[in-house]
């Protein structure tokens, strides 16, 4: 598999959240808008393969780095889902963005999830989770198919140890195997040129936000996608899980396939069901 394809954008900006901070906005193609939001700890150039098949299918494709990461602002906190939903708002205020697709990966499911709930999934006609963390990654007693919280502990402890060498390890699961050693270096390379307190805080906020509140907030059609043989989001706790709890979502599952499906031997898959979605 060849590295990450960068596409040049079409119109690319900074916004500014209810507090001032920027944030980078990339704005490709016309038509009805799809916002894309990436997983930690990336960008948004993690979605460019599939928004340059958004976009030349017809729709307004809408990716952003999120607060602490890539070339947006990276203020001391706000890296809870609430403040991150906010600025999601922001997003769609400034861009104009109505009657629009929320597809979120990885982390940026909460950011959807939350931002259903908040923001009573104003201007949304359409919702996507892929490989994303919602409803819940904590194991507990009422969700056991959850994740020890020793193993985010020791995720933490590891990245203040040395983070460079973590995401070294990290980036082997999160593609399963299935990724380039230039894919694994730019990941990794994208990660290190986050803030190391949005990247801890981010940690946590995803680990530990319980979303099953948020999920009768999706009131509009709701695709699902993730990969059987997920270690990073492991399925169980989350898309079938997340499935079951929004009603009327449609599951699809990619049978042994990793977490980082945008660009594995599955991202072409991606992009026609994500199309296929929006043209439902």
């Amino acid at each position: 598999m060849s590295g990450m394809v960068i596409a040049v954008p079409s119109r690319m900006t900074y916004i500014k959240t209810r507090e001032g901070h920027k944030l980078y906005v990339k704005d490709w193609g016309k038509g009805r808008p799809v916002i894309l939001l990436h997983g930690w700890p990336l960008s948004a150039d993690s979605w460019d393969e599939a928004a340059m098949a958004i976009a030349a299918a017809g729709f307004r494709a809408i990716s952003y780095d999120r607060r602490g990461f890539g070339r947006s602002a990276q203020p001391f906190d706000g890296y809870d889902y609430d403040t991150l939903s906010d600025d999601l708002a922001a997003v769609m205020q400034e861009t104009g963005a109505t009657d629009a697709t929320l597809a979120g990966f990885s982390m940026g499911g909460g950011e959807v999830a939350r931002y259903m709930s908040r923001h009573g999934g104003k201007n949304v006609k359409q919702a996507a989770l892929v490989a994303s963390v919602v409803p819940y990654m904590l194991k507990t007693a009422d969700n056991p198919d959850g994740t020890d919280q020793a193993v985010f502990a020791k995720m933490t402890e590891a990245m203040k140890k040395d983070r460079a060498h973590f995401f070294g390890g990290f980036f082997k699961d999160f593609f399963g195997g299935k990724a380039s050693d230039e894919t694994l270096e730019w990941a990794r390379k994208t990660a290190l040129e986050a803030s190391f307190k949005a990247t801890l805080d981010c940690a946590k906020a995803f680990a530990t936000t319980d979303f099953r509140p948020d999920l009768p907030a999706f009131k509009v059609p709701t695709l699902v996608i993730n990969g059987t043989s997920d270690k990073t989001v492991p399925i169980d706790a989350s898309a079938r899980a997340a499935a079951k709890g929004i009603r009327g979502a449609k599951l699809i599952e990619y049978k042994g396939a990793p977490h980082g499906l945008f660009a594995t031997e599955e991202k072409d898959q991606l992009a026609k069901d994500l199309i296929a979605f929006l043209k439902s």
